[in-house]
This record gives structure tokens, C-alpha cells and sequence, in this order.
């Protein structure tokens, strides 16, 4: 009993009143894990540009998740003592490597010869986010979130095998905790986003010059990005 009480005493409490202030903001920085779930056409028969048809089996797949960095800005609304309306607009720059494996192209081996690409990409992401915040005991306050995401890819058009669209639309959710400093407050989080749309660039294929690329190009049909983002925000 006595352990109990000296763990749970009351200590000298930081940043009092930040939370009761309607408006306040911070900035973001934070470290971030991309995948994508590959829809994949399977053996087909592709008609080319000049006339004529060529076979194809093509596999595409993201075997590992590739890492980034994320930068941004934190707007927070108070609604209530619990609850809160949070806007994030955060850059998330990385890549996605994906790796082809063509079945009727096969090595001495038997095994089916691959081809890897780096898709890269620039994020502009405009999360809004319902915060749920427990009641704050001496310099700490847990929370989960949730929302929805609103995703722009600002990279640009390339002659690569695939290429993902323009506009994204995630869900999201997660947990954090706030950590009141002498002189401002941390709050470390991690969320986990899923998107809802087929970010796949279906147009893409027909603006390639090499005709080579068809098979790959064609071998997709939808795309579905996830990311796990860790940050770190600063009030």
C-alpha cells in the first residue's frame, strides 16, 4: 500500500493551462513505413500500339515495407474536456519499391526473371483527426484518435513501369500521449493509415514509348497504399 501511494502522489504539474486554451499549435516531426496491396490482372493477352497481341503473366508485389521522413504543422480545436478537432498538414516523402516477376520469361534455373522499381513519391497529407484524451495525471495524458486523410501526390510523370494517381483517401486511427515539459509539451504518436480509393494510374500505360514495358504496366489493375507514420509534435 505504501508503494501504491508513492506512485500515485501528485507532482509539480507543467504547463497547467496549456490544454484549456480553444486554439494552440505545434509543429511536427516524425518517421514513417509505406506499403501497397497490388491487385494483380494475372495471365493476359495484350493488344499493342502498332497492331498485333503479345502474351503476358506478370506478378507484381511490394515485398518489404520501404521507410521515410515526415514533416508538418498541428492545429488543435478543443471541443470539451476530453475531445478535440485536430488538422495536421504534413509532407511525407518516400518510396515504394516494387518488384515484377515475369512467369513466361523464365532464367536457366526455371525461376522467373524480375525487374524492380523505385516508385517514388512526395505526400501532401491534410489529416483531420478526432482526439479522445484521458484525464491528465501529474505531467503525462494518453489518447487515441481517429479520422480521415485526404492524400495529394505531388511527384511527377515518368516513363517507369506504374504509376499511382494524383488523389488518395485514407482512414486512420491511433494512440499518443502528451508530455508536459517546463517549457513546452511532447507528444509522441503512432498512427496507422489505410486507403479507401485505387490509387492505381490505370492512363499510364497508354503514354509509354517502349513497348517492352506493356507487360508490367498492364499487370496491375489496382493499388492500395498503407502507412504506419511515428511522430513527434511539439506545443
Amino acid at each position: 500500500m505504501s508503494v501504491t501511494a508513492t506512485a500515485q502522489e501528485r507532482k509539480v504539474q507543467y504547463k497547467p493551462y496549456i490544454d484549456l486554451r480553444t486554439l494552440h499549435f505545434g509543429i511536427l516531426l516524425g518517421l514513417h513505413m509505406q506499403d501497397v496491396e497490388i491487385d494483380n490482372v494475372g495471365p493476359q493477352v495484350i493488344d499493342l500500339p502498332e497492331g498485333g497481341q503479345m502474351p503476358a503473366n506478370v506478378l507484381c508485389d511490394q515485398d518489404n515495407w520501404n521507410p521515410g521522413f515526415s514533416v508538418g504543422v498541428l492545429a488543435d480545436l478543443r471541443l470539451s474536456q476530453h475531445f478535440s478537432l485536430r488538422f495536421l498538414p504534413t509532407m511525407h516523402f518516400g518510396q515504394k519499391r516494387l518488384t515484377f516477376r515475369n512467369m513466361l520469361d523464365l532464367d536457366d534455373s526455371g525461376h522467373p526473371r524480375f525487374q524492380t522499381q523505385d516508385l517514388k513519391n512526395t505526400y501532401l497529407s491534410l489529416p483531420v483527426d478526432l482526439k479522445f484524451a484521458a484525464e491528465r495525471f501529474n505531467n503525462y495524458r494518453p489518447y487515441l484518435l481517429a479520422g480521415v486523410n485526404p492524400m495529394i501526390n505531388l511527384a511527377g510523370k515518368d516513363q517507369d513501369f506504374v504509376q499511382l494517381g494524383k488523389q488518395d483517401f485514407m482512414v486512420e486511427v491511433g494512440l499518443g500521449c502528451d508530455f508536459y515539459l517546463p517549457f513546452f509539451k511532447l507528444i509522441p504518436e503512432l498512427k496507422f493509415c489505410y486507403s479507401l480509393t485505387n490509387s492505381f494510374d490505370a492512363d499510364h500505360a497508354s503514354e509509354l514509348r517502349d513497348n517492352t514495358k506493356l507487360p508490367y504496366a498492364r499487370s496491375i489493375d489496382g493499388a492500395h497504399t498503407k502507412m504506419v507514420v511515428f511522430s513527434l509534435c511539439f506545443e
